[in-house]
């Protein structure tokens, strides 16, 4: 009995100790967002007044039409391609299948120029328009005008809906379509009835992070002149050099994003309840002309989303590949990896303390786990503004210079990225059967030992993933890396910015291209999977041979 009473002490001091590494992270996540709210102490009069008669209303009403139509748009084309994917067999659906996904490959702002360019009126398409018809086309301008945003939003971000509601439809949608049929229900009616009500849990959480990443976009937005909060609060900081009033503009986009992230977490509440179903070996198999169709209609997903982008950048980029050798250019790439592997390794350590503080550690410890990674719905407008507030009022208190510094940027990649880290590993380590641990245990192989010899060796691969998945992302962050970066430090997404900025598609072709590649390989990573390029020595072999190594040091 005093042994098991010793016992229950050491693991209850154990788990005390595991969720004391979530306050540091809940401390960091924190801050910024208390700087937001504290920023409307200082009160603004007369930037207010002007805010709110010319900016707040087109700003209001340009991010509830983005809601809107991006909302529509990433559900129909979602659904409808995660319906024909899932469930029906037609021409060229194994191939069809991973391309749909490659549009995360793209950053926004990357489709937004490659379309802007395409389509103006000295582009390809109007200049071949009017070579051959001799007329200027009345339809092709309208993809120039800010509206045109809107579409580069949809396509980037279909795949999140995309992606959970072909999940969902593969654990059963067969079977719920099969039932109603035989009921006599139509294949329409079927559809919309049973179908899609079945896989509303998942389409409303692939919904809710589209248009998070819709509310937080600011690169596509601003080379298509589309004023939203993220492009006023950029002005607002750099253009009125306000910060306080740049403050007050982000924690309103914040109310917004709250609102969002209160719906995902719910959607997947209910997506957990679900009783989840086995799905059917069987497709419904399409001919004739319905089959073509979808095939028709998914190539033109690919066409317009892919490849379409991918030719027009490979084409930009062949006569600006010399500028691989310039040495300002290698430094833009060095910059981009430096900054990249620096985030990546704070954000993968991180997700690990995230994990050793919420895995098997109960629900209260899971719930400060969610809060703590919470960062991922924060815009990086948002969370540039609320990093530099809080570190200015730092450096005055204590007299240190970390605005405007390194630190502060790899601060706001570990914020902005915790979840993309802990997401890969919190899967991986809830694969890890238990026993594991409890025979090291028994062996006599101390705490430090099973994480070093046993349990980092069995996580191995979430490790890869989480790293590769940071890498990229934040190679391909621009707000948060424009706005804080110190002076002349460039990226490869900052020198995208700039270009497209003042019109010069082809020299930002190539940095664009260099970020696709970048971009695809948590897409290939997604698709795939990870795959060892050697069979690992099984789990049991580990434990065994820590426990070995723990009863004989020497």
């Amino acid at each position: 009995m005093p042994d098991t009473a010793s016992a229950g002490r050491n693991h209850g001091r154990g788990l005390l100790n595991r969720r004391a590494l979530i306050w540091p992270l809940l401390f960091i996540v924190a801050l910024p967002l208390v700087m937001l709210l504290l920023s409307w102490l200082d009160s603004q009069p007369e930037i207010w007044a002007h805010l709110r008669q010319f900016v707040l209303p087109r700003l209001i009403g340009h991010t509830l039409l983005m809601l809107v139509v991006v909302g529509v748009g990433v559900v129909v084309l979602g659904v409808g391609l995660a319906w024909m994917s899932a469930c029906c067999e037609y021409p060229g659906r194994r191939w069809l299948d991973p391309l749909l996904v490659l549009p995360l490959a793209f950053p926004t702002y990357v489709l937004a120029f490659i379309y802007l360019g395409m389509f103006d009126f000295a582009g390809p398409v109007q200049s071949l328009w009017r070579e051959w018809f001799d007329a200027t086309p009345w339809l092709l301008p309208a993809l120039s005008q800010p509206h045109g945003v809107l579409l580069i939003l949809i396509l980037a971000f279909y795949p999140y809906v995309y992606l959970l509601a072909r999940a969902s439809f593969m654990t059963g949608g067969l079977s719920a379509f099969e039932a109603a049929r035989s009921l006599g229900v139509g294949p329409v009616g079927t559809f919309f009835r049973v179908c899609v009500p079945a896989a509303r849990p998942a389409i409303a959480v692939g919904l809710a992070l589209a248009l998070m990443e819709t509310l937080a976009d600011f690169g596509a937005v601003a080379i298509y002149g589309f004023d939203t909060f993220t492009t006023a609060i950029y002005r607002t900081w750099f253009g009125l050099f306000n910060l306080a009033a740049a403050a007050q503009l982000a924690s309103i986009l914040m109310l917004f994003m709250l609102v969002l992230v209160l719906a995902e977490r719910f959607s997947r509440g209910q997506r957990q309840r679900q009783a989840e179903r086995q799905p059917k070996a069987y497709r419904i198999v399409l001919r004739g002309p319905p089959a073509w169709a979808a095939t028709l209609a998914q190539m033109l997903v690919v066409v317009i989303a892919v490849v379409l982008p991918l030719v027009q950048l490979l084409i930009w980029s062949w006569p600006m590949l010399p500028a691989l050798f310039d040495g300002g250019f290698n430094r833009v790439i060095l910059n981009t990896m430096g900054l990249g592997l620096a985030g990546a390794l704070a954000v993968v350590a991180g997700g690990f303390l995230l994990l050793l503080a919420t895995h098997r550690a109960g629900r209260r410890a899971g719930l400060l786990g969610e809060i703590a990674a919470i960062g991922y719905a924060i815009p990086g407008t948002v969370l540039a503004v609320a990093i530099m507030l809080a570190l200015i009022g730092l450096d005055r208190v204590a007299g240190t210079a970390l605005a405007g510094g390194l630190l502060a940027l790899i601060l706001a990649y570990l914020i902005r990225f915790l979840r993309v880290a802990w997401g890969p590993l919190d899967g991986v380590a809830g694969r890890i059967r238990p026993e594991y641990g409890e025979v090291a245990r028994s062996l006599g192989v101390s705490r430090w030992q099973r994480l070093w010899r046993v349990d980092l060796p069995l996580l191995w691969p979430g490790v890869v993933t989480a790293f590769l998945l940071a890498l990229v992302e934040v190679a391909k962050e621009m707000p948060a890396t424009l706005m804080m970066r110190p002076f002349g430090w460039d990226t490869l997404a900052i020198r995208i910015f700039e270009l497209t900025t003042e019109g010069q598609w082809q020299m930002a072709a190539l940095p664009a291209l260099i970020l696709v590649v970048l971009g695809a390989l948590p897409v290939i990573i997604l698709i795939r999977g990870t795959t060892p390029t050697r069979s690992p020595r099984p789990a049991s072999e580990r434990v065994r041979n820590a426990g070995e190594s723990a009863m004989n040091p020497i």
